[in-house]
């Protein structure tokens, strides 16, 4: 039973990162709780298939379909579509109608579909067609800036990018980096002083909210079911 994983980042403002994957055996993961929505395209039995996947506010099980193969463009945070707002696909999914093997239907247009190679190539057409957007301001204080705005505003431009608050944000790309520093084989106490975690009940519930595991089961690999992609932002 094994979800097999290879991904890379991107030099795209737009895009977080890339990746592809194959299914063996494997009929449900544990999807890890993001801020980011991504395009998932995948193929089985012949046919492809296409989703708009939206951000996840806390670890939830997801199935897995039989012997296909996947690819996916994880947008950054601050980047949406306008004519798909975010914040109705947290925690869901739209299906993107008529996807084939070349093509794929987005915005009322057909575009070729992208693979892992010429993602970003797809991502720029899509941005110089108004289909994809970035707020800067929100993208600017994911990266630690000191935003040039009140609280208020800068909470109403998460909201509306991202479909969650700021500080859900925050607390889920903790726990996700905290996930992957004991995958490292990071202790477990120094993992809570180094992210800033009260203690380590506290990291244990951030842990189990976000990721589905226990510090346990990450360092040594265990917990059953396959993970989604995990990495460090």
């Amino acid at each position: 039973m094994t979800l097999e994983i290879e991904h890379r980042p991107s030099a795209s403002p737009y895009v977080e990162r890339v990746w592809r994957s194959r299914s063996d055996d494997v009929a449900r993961m544990t999807a890890v709780a993001t801020p980011r929505w991504s395009l998932v395209f995948w193929k089985q039995s012949g046919r492809t298939y296409g989703a708009v996947q939206g951000p996840g506010s806390k670890a939830s099980h997801a199935p897995v379909p039989e012997d296909a193969t996947f690819f996916g463009i994880d947008f950054a945070v601050g980047t949406t579509m306008p004519h798909l707002p975010v914040g109705r696909l947290v925690d869901g999914h739209a299906d993107i109608p008529d996807a084939t093997g070349t093509s794929v239907w987005l915005a009322g247009s057909a575009w070729h579909l992208p693979d892992y190679d010429n993602a970003e190539t797809f991502v720029r057409r899509l941005v110089r067609e108004g289909v994809v957007v970035r707020d800067p301001l929100v993208a600017d204080v994911v990266r630690g800036a000191e935003p040039d705005a009140s609280a208020r505003t800068v909470q109403r431009r998460f909201v509306a990018a991202t479909g969650l608050t700021r500080g859900a944000v925050r607390q889920i790309d903790r726990a996700r980096q905290a996930a992957v520093l004991l995958r490292q084989g990071l202790p477990t106490a120094e993992v809570v002083n180094r992210l800033g975690y009260f203690d380590q009940p506290h990291l244990a519930h951030s842990l189990s909210r976000y990721i589905g595991r226990t510090a346990t089961s990450l360092r040594d690999g265990g917990g059953g079911e396959p993970l989604s992609l995990l990495y460090k932002t």
